[in-house]
């Protein structure tokens, strides 16, 4: 499935690494997906509010009414970080029932978290920025 694929089909995305920082991708990709009708969930350890929506310090906090809504995890940590997110989220994966998408944002990348994930069934995006890709291929066409 490609990029746009994506996109076009899953609308709740969780944020890993989710920032408060206006200045930084990690609050305008997500503040961007937001204004254009993605469920956008912040993860942040020291967050309590982004984005007007609560922020939950892991995946394991958020509450089973919103975390099986989840279809997307969108991860802006440092590619040394990678492979433990995905640990994480693949840990977590029996209480996200809806989960497809692991997107490792632009300059994020880790071939053994890919192959982690992709054995764990699955989807994994690396080293795309979502915000680009929305508006490369589905702004015009949505």
């Amino acid at each position: 499935m490609d990029t746009k694929e994506i996109l076009k089909k899953y609308q709740v995305i969780a944020v890993m690494g989710c920032s408060r920082d206006v200045t930084k991708d990690a609050h305008t990709v997500p503040a961007y997906m937001k204004s254009k009708g993605y469920r956008v969930i912040p993860v942040n350890p020291s967050g309590e509010e982004i984005l007007g929506e609560k922020s939950y310090k892991s995946l394991a906090e958020i509450p089973y009414g919103l975390k099986d809504k989840i279809e997307i995890i969108n991860i802006f940590r440092p590619s040394p970080e990678l492979l433990a997110a995905t640990q994480a989220i693949v840990k977590e994966k029996r209480n996200l029932p809806s989960l497809k998408v692991v997107w490792a944002q632009l300059g994020i990348q880790d071939d053994a978290a890919k192959s982690l994930a992709e054995q764990n069934g699955l989807i994994f995006v690396q080293n795309r920025c979502m915000m680009r890709d929305y508006q490369a291929k589905i702004s015009f066409s949505r």
